[in-house]
């Protein structure tokens, strides 16, 4: 089997790599793709040190399934020249998200979705962090409205996020002058309730993302779900504090029961012990973290509400990419 990864040199595109060690892909060709400043660059993998290569149509002949992360332009842009080659394409940007034609996965849920399909779109991480932890949920006691907070990683940004964030924070230390380009405001010792651009209903297009591709991946666009995004200054992992008003009566008993027992899930839910999620415990974890399950004071026994922590490079991106792929060979005729 022939896998080619476009972006292999970003920080999804390393984890992607990683994921297909650790969950033991069956990978007889690998090929690292990216643009022309990244060509003869050699990158350690499971499977040895490779060279990485300036992508070109002929990158993709032979290829059976090929992973895009390295943007939205980028994708569409070498998405249907991969698929006329031949490969199965598993997309981590935006690009083909809100397309009908193109299933929207998240393996626990709707792994079906993307059999046979040539052009597979993964979710945006918060959504994947928030759906994995909603779904067993919405399954067992019904869902009339979703009311979600994120506060999300520097890492989100990408490298260059990580970068500023670490570069401005020893600048407050230090007492200099602090500045900002990749975040709308100074970052360190601060939080930007911005993410993305403003959409005109006052919300911005990350907190639609969430709205519009859970209902897609629930298959029900009548959930009412509204959605804050903030940036906070961490390194790595999403957090979400989650509100649900259920059609059945729940207890929070029943709901750590029902999430006891759903995959990708490792609850962490003591808070006699100090024990809950956090950033610092679910970094490089595959599993989602939940936890704070109580019931909300506003919806009363129709009501829940949670704290979930995610690594939103893995499970939220990289992890999610791999697992499709591990999904459709573990259901091929």
């Amino acid at each position: 089997m022939t896998i080619a990864i476009l972006g292999a040199t970003g920080a999804v595109g390393r984890e992607i790599i990683g994921c297909l060690g650790t969950l033991r892909i069956p990978v007889t060709t690998l090929r690292l793709l990216a643009s022309e400043r990244s060509d003869g660059a050699t990158v350690e993998t499971p499977f040895g040190a490779l060279a990485v290569e300036a992508v070109t149509p002929e990158s993709f002949a032979d290829v059976d399934y090929a992973f895009l992360c390295a943007g939205g332009d980028v994708s569409r842009e070498w998405a249907p020249i991969a698929m006329e080659k031949g490969a199965t394409v598993i997309d981590s940007s935006s690009a083909f998200r809100e397309r009908a034609d193109v299933p929207l996965v998240i393996p626990e849920i709707n792994g079906e979705k993307a059999i046979g399909a040539k052009l597979i779109a993964k979710p945006n991480c918060t959504t994947v962090i928030a759906a994995m932890a909603v779904y067993p949920l919405y399954r067992a006691f019904g869902i009339k409205r979703m009311i979600v907070s994120t506060y999300q990683s520097a890492s989100g940004a990408g490298g260059k996020g990580i970068t500023e964030l670490l570069r401005e924070t020893r600048k407050v230390l230090e007492e200099r002058e602090v500045t900002h380009a990749v975040f709308a405001h100074p970052l360190p010792f601060n939080i930007i309730p911005h993410i993305d651009s403003f959409q005109e209903n006052g919300y911005t297009k990350e907190e639609m993302k969430l709205t519009l591709e859970t209902q897609k991946i629930f298959a029900d666009p009548s959930l009412l779900i509204s959605c804050t995004s903030v940036r906070i200054p961490v390194l790595r992992v999403h957090c979400e504090t989650i509100v649900l008003e259920t059609e059945k009566p729940v207890t929070p008993e029943e709901a750590r029961e029902v999430l006891r027992r759903a995959p990708g899930i490792e609850i962490r839910d003591d808070p006699a012990h100090n024990v809950y999620p956090m950033p610092i415990t679910a970094t490089g974890k595959y599993d989602i973290e939940v936890g704070r399950i109580r019931r909300n004071l506003a919806f009363g026994d129709h009501g829940l509400e949670l704290f979930v922590a995610g690594d939103q490079l893995l499970k939220g991106a990289a992890l999610n990419a791999v697992q499709i792929l591990q999904y459709l060979l573990s259901h091929s005729s």
